[in-house]
């Protein structure tokens, strides 16, 4: 039994760059001046290295952490700092510019929180978060996030596998799709009294790409609970695609047999699809995706396919035309 449930009836901002990362580029730029003079004179350059923008310790410590194959170490990159994680975002419930999120959303209030589970499942209710969390162990993933506007990050999520959900709540045989919806406050969310996008915010998932064991419900990142401007208190994590697909707050999942509408893919239709997998082959209408740029360096690298994801989700899109399929 998954948990104990209540009845149911119960504009782009790509170009915005914070003065962190700002400084950070500055401070790299002075370094490689160092290197460059360095190299001149024969003598060894020094380490090209961006210094941490903050330490964890703003929230909850997390308890009984797994740890997973996904660490840090068999990815082999280095994580983003804690600084450029929690105050470089999208989450335009609380504003468009990169900074707005940890800006506006300081007296978000988490807590207490429900989920609205319904559609094509044996067990439909509406389920207070610790309920549904509980018959879990929450595990720690270092997944690399690639953003549809090219930048990327290396991130320590802690979670529960999205498939072990699905899978307690019981889906039938018309569970298709997975359709999430972000909470609906203006007065909690200031974001939302723009017209910037249609509320609440809408995301979905073919069944198949649900029960992935990549996709995660993450309820923290670095080992603590999710900062208001990350997605508190539960978000989506789908790695192998562009960032707006981790649909951030979900108070509602619906297993369903048709596709569900998706909120970038209604408001821009051509240049947001619904599958939205990283791919450096297609370009977005407005820029190339074939390079990204890690927060906190100052060059650019090529992007991978299925962000480096290729082996683990390849499959699931054998034979289809990823170009129509965007």
């Amino acid at each position: 039994m998954l948990i104990k449930a209540k009845k149911t009836s119960d504009v782009a901002s790509s170009e915005i760059t914070p003065k962190s990362v700002y400084l950070d580029r500055r401070r790299f730029l002075a370094t490689a001046a160092l290197a460059g003079a360095g190299a001149a004179f024969g003598t060894i350059a020094p380490s090209l290295s961006v210094p941490a923008l903050a330490a964890p310790g703003r929230g909850a410590k997390l308890a009984g952490v797994k740890e997973t194959k996904w660490t840090q170490k068999a990815l082999g990159e280095d994580l983003t700092e804690y600084g450029s994680v929690t105050k470089y975002n999208n989450f335009y419930e609380f504003g468009t510019g990169k900074t707005d999120p940890a800006e506006n959303a300081t007296k978000f209030k988490p807590r207490p929180w429900s989920l609205a589970v319904d559609g094509a499942v044996e067990k439909p209710g509406t389920y207070d978060l610790e309920d549904f969390i509980k018959p879990h162990q929450l595990e720690e993933r270092v997944y690399r996030f690639r953003c549809v506007e090219a930048w990327s990050m290396v991130i320590p999520w802690v979670g529960i596998p999205l498939a072990d959900v699905i899978k307690r709540l019981g889906p039938t045989g018309d569970a298709k799709y997975v359709a999430f919806e972000t909470l609906n406050d203006p007065e909690r969310m200031p974001g939302q009294r723009s017209r910037v996008l249609q509320w609440p915010y809408k995301e979905g998932l073919r069944i198949d790409e649900a029960m992935n064991p990549l996709a995660l419900l993450a309820v923290g990142l670095y080992g603590e609970e999710l900062p208001n401007q990350n997605g508190a208190p539960i978000r989506l994590v789908v790695p192998w695609k562009y960032g707006f697909k981790s649909i951030k707050s979900i108070v509602k999942i619906t297993l369903q047999a048709k596709q569900p509408p998706t909120s970038w893919n209604i408001a821009g239709p051509r240049e947001y699809g619904f599958y939205s997998n990283v791919n450096p082959g297609v370009s977005h209408p407005r820029w190339s995706q074939a390079k990204e740029r890690r927060i906190g360096d100052f060059l650019k690298r090529p992007s991978k396919m299925f962000n480096g994801y290729e082996e683990e989700v390849g499959q699931m899109y054998a034979g289809m035309d990823m170009r129509k399929n965007y």
